[in-house]
């Protein structure tokens, strides 16, 4: 999972998670991420995001429809919090997937109080 601390260090050409995209498309493991996400990034268009672009191609991209949209608000709930984006991508994961984030200390909040098992990689 990606959130969007992911997908600016993609934009601004982190080479590793690049790389790591790419192998995980190539092994038919799409990386994932939800609109929301994109919508916090997307600002330029193909041609000022060009590394965004081409990376999204390779990224699973989610709807947050009605059903993830309430079970975000009992996580908010629960946690404390009021980031429904990160919320979101917390939900996303499944067990033991790992997330890719700028806000460990956030995501790790909601995980816990929703006792979700996923593992929080910092970006």
């Amino acid at each position: 999972m990606l959130d969007s601390g992911a997908l600016v260090a993609i934009e601004r050409g982190d080479r590793d998670l690049g790389a790591l995209i790419m192998r995980e498309a190539r092994a038919a493991r799409l990386p994932r991420t939800h609109g929301g996400v994109v919508g916090q990034v997307w600002r330029g268009g193909r041609d000022r995001q060009m590394l965004l672009a081409q990376a999204l191609r390779a990224i699973e991209v989610v709807a947050l429809d009605d059903d993830l949209g309430r079970r975000v608000g009992l996580a908010l709930a629960r946690s404390r919090t009021s980031d429904v984006v990160d919320a979101a991508v917390v939900l996303l994961a499944g067990p033991g997937d790992e997330i890719y984030t700028s806000d460990v200390a956030d995501l790790a909040r909601i995980a816990e109080a929703i006792d979700h098992d996923v593992e929080l990689i910092s970006i």
